[in-house]
């Protein structure tokens, strides 16, 4: 993980500052397009010094996309698992029990996002965003679609068939990789579910819910994923593409085919793991 930039390193590293018109400006050179579905990955400290912080970089975005577009994000709450498997990191063994008793059930509206960045934790809390049911691998959307990607989130299918990554793969919306690269495309996990592979295996976890007015810690059997390649996958994949990423202020950007993509990762998988 990237040690986090200070607000005094990123200013020394900006020329000029992002507005909500030159973010405009440069998501409409990349591709960005009124009425895109798009599913978004950021780092705000990598694009440069921005006025209004994460506030501009969405408002930029939902103003080109309008209400006839649709706006998604991970709004991951990873501590809302089961603490057997942590590794980042791990907690003594004789935590796990009061973790898993204490844990405040999840709420769409309330639960935070953990290590997820400034942009999607604002983007969560703004007017007219759903949010899944996930508990712990939940996503937020605005805009036409945003019923139809995050309904029916099931607790089995984190990141599969039931997700929405795979309502995104139906709509056939695009990838944005905002100032990060492959390693943190989630979309590549979909592609996991749909392919065979050594080591592939479904694992037990649980996290704190509410079920009939009640805090409960659930538990249920999902994939076992792992992003470890999904770096070098997406080196391979954009050599294969001859893909040239673009720039949103100072920082490397990526927009791509989300179907595209994971359709060569469900290929690339049994001959690379």
């Amino acid at each position: 993980m990237k040690a986090k930039k200070s607000e005094g390193e990123i200013v020394k590293k900006t020329k000029t500052p992002n507005t909500i018109t030159s973010l405009k400006h440069d998501f409409k050179t990349l591709g960005i397009t009124t009425g895109s579905v798009v599913i978004m990955h950021s780092s705000l400290s990598e694009i440069g010094w921005t006025v209004g912080g994460p506030v501009s970089v969405i408002q930029a975005l939902l103003e080109i996309l309008t209400t006839n577009g649709t706006l998604i994000m991970p709004t991951f709450s990873s501590d809302n698992s089961d603490p057997t498997y942590w590794e980042n990191p791990p907690v003594p063994e004789e935590w796990w029990d009061i973790i898993k008793t204490q844990m405040p059930a999840y709420q769409p509206e309330i639960t935070p996002t953990r290590e997820m960045g400034r942009i999607t934790d604002t983007f969560r809390n703004w007017p007219n965003v759903l949010r899944s049911a996930h508990p712990s691998l939940s996503f937020a959307a605005w805009g036409k679609y945003a019923k139809k990607v995050t309904a029916n989130h099931k607790l089995t299918s984190g990141l599969g068939e039931d997700s929405p990554l795979a309502r995104i793969y139906d709509l056939d919306g695009k990838i944005l990789l905002l100032g990060v690269n492959h390693y943190n495309n989630t979309s590549l996990h979909l592609a996991e579910y749909r392919s065979e592979f050594p080591g592939k295996n479904y694992v037990k976890s649980g996290s704190a819910m509410i079920i009939k007015n009640k805090r409960s810690w659930v538990e249920y059997e999902d994939l076992d994923h792992n992003s470890d390649d999904f770096e070098q996958l997406g080196i391979d994949y954009e050599s294969e593409i001859n893909y040239i990423p673009g720039k949103i202020g100072i920082g490397e950007t990526r927009l791509i085919s989300q179907r595209k993509i994971v359709d060569f990762a469900k290929e690339w998988f049994p001959k690379n793991r």
